[in-house]
């Protein structure tokens, strides 16, 4: 048994969907899951995260940076990522993703230079660092932008 296949034994989880406050025989009547008085049991409780009137949590710690709904996001690869491939194949985005070094690209995949190279590649994708694109060429091979 792993942790990933425990579940809570039959019958002793409830759904979220009865209907609360139906008389003692739903299981669920009287103060319907609320307890007895307090501010909790009223309408009009406070919403979830209200600390009293203090500074709340999501309001007292820091924002930092931003990030833009519409930037595009590029997986990369390194130089030494290209070196499972055999000498003179082609590298194009669909390769990568069979051999197993990307699950997918969204929005491209770039090269960057670090690692190195011992093979001639012809490598097919959307950007190069200039190292990258140097040391394939450097090789005899070819780097091409989609």
């Amino acid at each position: 048994m792993d942790l990933s296949n425990l579940s809570p034994a039959e019958g002793s989880v409830h759904s979220n969907n009865f209907r609360r406050g139906r008389g003692h025989g739903s299981g669920n009547g009287k103060t319907a899951g609320k307890g007895h008085k307090g501010q909790k049991a009223r309408s009009g409780a406070p919403r979830i995260g209200f600390e009293g009137g203090q500074m709340p949590l999501y309001r007292r710690l820091p924002k930092r940076g931003f990030k833009s709904i519409g930037r595009a996001q590029i997986e990369t690869i390194t130089l030494s990522d290209l070196d499972r491939f055999e000498d003179g194949a082609d590298v194009t985005v669909d390769a990568l993703i069979e051999n197993g070094i990307l699950r997918e690209a969204k929005d491209g995949v770039k090269v960057l230079g670090n690692g190195t190279l011992t093979k001639k590649l012809n490598v097919c994708v959307n950007a190069y660092s200039a190292s990258a694109k140097a040391k394939i060429e450097e090789l005899g091979g070819k780097a091409e932008v989609i």
